[in-house]
């Protein structure tokens, strides 16, 4: 066998094989090993933190000598006033509550564990004494006798500041919190600039409280619009784009008239008083050449832009056709609707859990007395600091990878659909069984696949980070490198997002690992880079349009809902909120709406690569696919029939030599153009 039969059995092996729904195997199982070891260790921070202690400290609450409130403690060495009793004392009590810094997790003020909150305003010394006294609950510094605190010349230091404010305990973690939050002033002083004034903020919230069931039943409306927008869009996409492509080339040509017009105007203004000062005609002249370089911009632009349309006018077709073959899916498919909610629920799940995890991290590790106050706090100090750090990454990790399961279960259910050639027998669950596709086979390509975002965000946040500390402070020149910087990340975080996407519909297609799977949706995507720009483009703006839609339609409905109000300041907040939540809501829907699109373009563009139609290579797409690629098909061939005519008749134009006639005594022979007669 010779050397060039040797390299097309080669390229022959080597070439990708779709193969639709079959040979299912595992897929990138180092990294569901290296996922599971990270999530081991995220379970593993927090039992160090419950085993530590933190999590007691943070739930039950500690004084500010390290003692554990409701826990009989052990002594801390070189702590004063530690190893207490307070198997009695269950809530925690801040002597002034309105001096606590719960930014920086920096206690200013001394806490106590208390057996009772005051529950009414103390004004003298003399009432701590009788509360003490009657309810048991010492609210002075523990080395202070309670029947004493009058006299005590310690009682300015070690004793709750004057008066003492009402105060309730928060249901869950044990603090004494003062009944007028009033006292936090600092916290409110941005909210009360903002008003001006406290009536304002009142009524504001009156407004909330009293419309809460108009805020609920928008909420409400707004989860009906998106779910009945994803099944009819495919009815009004057509109107939408052609819509979006008239104000598009109008607004462009509006444009670029106003800017002739303006240096037509321009030109006969300037000449007529170029006289004038020489300064001034000198502006007026950079003025007009500053006009006449904007409007041949726009022209140009202008132009460039009519051609687009014009030569991508079928590929808006595609994605007409490509709308309306997503509304089917969503009514075979029903349970696709309730992904959201799932994601959503996951997602918030995991954030509990997250911050939970966090807080009890900064009640764990080694007690540490603060050198501006004196007190003792708790903090991770050596290699146990690195544990917030490792917690950070779970944060982007976990999140991107409950992201990407949502993106596979969607992607397998799709790829399902097109590729059943009978509608009528797809699986009873196409979504379940996508999920159960997903838990058995590809957990390790979606973990691999987030964790390459993951490479990417952090370091974005990073510097985000950085910009922001540095905010007023860095020159110029740095500032500007550093948005260049983030701004760089970003865009390679959305290209690798939409390649991770695509990258997962490869691989419930043809069940290979992340990279393979990443390359060949790589390699069709490039052979239809117009196409993939004018869904992305046109299909991206019908979305947004959507969403637009659910706002502006939820928004017109809380105005007639709350139009018996007759204090319009009282709309505000709840329009704010109900806007707010529409949008969300309009959002998360729409992605997955938007998925579903870019999971059947790539199932469109391997049917029509390597299939078509005869027998034995029959497409799998649905009719309004197949009608458009009918409609090209017959385009195509009316231009090829165009051409072949024009080559036909060059080639016979070309083939007709023109006639000689000699003469017989001279035997000079002349040419004689065909038809002409001598």
């Amino acid at each position: 066998m010779d050397s060039r039969q040797q390299l097309h059995l080669r390229r022959k092996r080597t070439k990708r094989e779709w193969r639709p729904l079959e040979d299912r195997s595992c897929t990138d199982l180092p990294w569901l090993l290296l996922f599971t070891v990270f999530c081991v260790g995220m379970g593993s921070i927090c039992s160090f933190t419950i085993v530590t202690g933190g999590a007691a400290r943070l739930v039950f609450g500690y004084d500010s000598y390290g003692n554990t409130c409701g826990r009989r403690n052990e002594v801390i060495e070189g702590v004063r006033l530690s190893g207490l009793d307070h198997t009695d004392r269950k809530f925690i009590f801040f002597l002034d509550p309105c001096n606590v810094d719960i930014v920086q997790r920096k206690i200013k003020s001394t806490a106590l564990c208390v057996s009772l909150c005051p529950t009414e305003e103390l004004k003298t010394y003399q009432d701590l004494k009788s509360f003490a006294m009657l309810n048991g609950s010492e609210l002075c510094s523990y080395e202070l006798a309670g029947h004493k605190y009058p006299a005590l010349p310690e009682r300015f230091s070690k004793c709750p500041k004057l008066p003492v404010p009402p105060s309730k305990p928060l249901p869950v973690f044990n603090r004494c919190t003062p009944v007028d939050i009033s006292c936090y002033a600092k916290f409110a002083e941005a909210v009360v600039t903002f008003v001006s004034d406290n009536s304002v903020l009142h009524r504001l919230i009156a407004g909330v409280a009293a419309s809460k069931e108009i805020i609920i039943g928008l909420c409400v409306l707004a989860l009906v619009l998106s779910m009945i927008l994803m099944v009819i869009i495919r009815y009004i996409s057509a109107v939408l784009v052609w819509i979006l492509t008239a104000m598009v080339v109008l607004g462009s040509l509006a444009g670029t008239s106003v800017l002739w017009w303006l240096y037509i105007d321009h030109r006969l203004y300037g000449n007529y008083t170029t006289n004038q000062v020489t300064e001034e005609a000198e502006l007026n002249r950079e003025n007009g050449q500053a006009l006449l370089v904007y409007a041949g911009a726009a022209t140009a632009f202008t132009i460039i832009l009519l051609l687009l349309m014009l030569f991508m006018r079928k590929r808006v077709a595609l994605t007409i056709a490509l709308f309306h073959v997503a509304g089917k899916v969503f009514i075979h498919l029903p349970l696709l609707t309730l992904q959201p909610f799932v994601t959503f629920f996951a997602l918030l799940l995991f954030w509990i859990y997250w911050i939970l995890v966090l807080l009890f991290l900064g009640t764990s590790g080694n007690s540490v007395q603060n050198e501006e106050t004196g007190l003792t706090e708790f903090r991770l100090t050596g290699p146990l600091q690195y544990l917030t750090w490792y917690h950070a990454v779970g944060l982007v990790w976990i999140t991107e990878f409950i992201l990407a399961c949502q993106q596979m279960t969607v992607a397998g259910a799709v790829v399902t659909y097109y590729f059943t050639r009978d509608k009528n027998r797809l699986p009873v669950t196409p979504i379940l069984s996508s999920v159960l596709r997903l838990v058995r086979y590809h957990l390790g390509t979606v973990a691999k696949g987030a964790f390459i975002i993951t490479l990417v965000k952090i370091p974005r946040l990073f510097l985000m980070y950085i910009h922001n500390q540095l905010k007023g402070k860095e020159n110029a020149c740095a500032r500007c490198l550093l948005k260049t910087c983030i701004c760089c990340l970003w865009c390679l975080e959305k290209c690798l997002n939409y390649l991770n996407q695509n990258a997962y519909a490869a691989t419930a297609i043809n069940s290979t690992g992340f990279c393979t799977s990443a390359r060949d949706a790589f390699v069709i995507l490039v052979e239809n880079a117009l196409r993939v720009a004018t869904i992305n483009a046109v299909g991206d703006f019908v979305l947004f349009l959507g969403k637009v839609l659910i706002v502006t339609s939820t928004a017109f409905a809380g105005v007639l809902l709350l139009n018996y109000q007759r204090d319009y300041a009282e709309w505000l907040l709840p329009l704010i909120i109900v806007c707010l939540f529409s949008f969300l809501v309009a959002h998360c829907f729409l992605s997955i709406f938007e998925i579903v699109v870019d999971v059947l373009f790539l199932c469109f563009a391997i049917d029509t690569k390597y299939n078509d139609g005869t027998p034995g290579k029959e497409f799998f797409m649905d009719k309004a696919l197949m009608e458009f690629v009918e409609s090209s098909r017959r385009l195509g061939r009316a231009v090829e029939r165009g051409r072949s005519r024009v080559k036909a008749a060059v080639s016979e134009g070309a083939g007709i030599k023109p006639m000689e006639r000699c003469h017989p005594r001279s035997g000079v022979c002349e040419r004689a153009a065909p038809g002409v007669k001598r």
